[in-house]
């Protein structure tokens, strides 16, 4: 019976891991005052028929602080790529041949208060989702049998301490990525 507790435990840890690393992703697109990959990467651009994510269309490199570049290696795809950059980033980006530069103007403060909003949105999502996780494995725990209250009241513990690590590493990302915003 205690295998039991262990296997649901070692599930929710590998859910709550999921829901931690797909909140990194998230916030790694939130554009900072510095010049990320990750801003465009999962830009979707029309394809011949299908979205597909610029990351697949070309390589793509930060040689300034300010600046990334957009090496498409496709001729055929330069076009699109400029504009899916134009739609979605309101960026008018400088091509030469196949090679897209993008220059971020400074963010205002305005901007930055409204990414940072909009980071506090999806950590809230991020525990939100933990949460959740939390709950499903404790009902889990709950409707075992043949297992004591000792025992299930010991696992909820573990439970709860799992969450706090996960909730507590949402956090201090977020208060890392808030910094980073608001920093001039």
């Amino acid at each position: 019976m205690i295998e039991e507790i262990e296997e649901i435990l070692k599930e929710t840890e590998k859910d709550m891991t999921k829901s931690l690393n797909y909140f990194k992703s998230e916030i790694a697109g939130i554009r900072t005052s510095r010049a990320s990959t990750a801003l465009v990467e999962e830009l979707k651009v029309e394809y011949y028929g299908s979205k597909v994510p610029l990351k697949q269309l070309g390589s793509i490199s930060v040689p300034e602080h300010n600046q990334i570049l957009i090496q498409v290696w496709d001729n055929n795809a330069v076009s699109v790529v400029e504009k899916a950059v134009r739609e979605e980033l309101n960026l008018n980006p400088n091509t030469q041949g196949n090679t897209i530069r993008l220059t971020l103007p400074p963010l205002t403060e305005e901007r930055r208060k409204e990414l940072v909003r909009m980071l506090h949105k999806m950590t809230e999502e991020a525990r939100v989702a933990v949460r959740n996780i939390r709950r499903d494995a404790k009902d889990m725990i709950e409707e075992l049998e043949g297992i004591s209250e000792d025992d299930k009241k010991r696992a909820l513990e573990r439970l709860q301490k799992i969450t706090d690590k996960y909730i507590g590493e949402i956090n201090r990302l977020s208060e890392a990525k808030e910094e980073e915003i608001m920093k001039v």
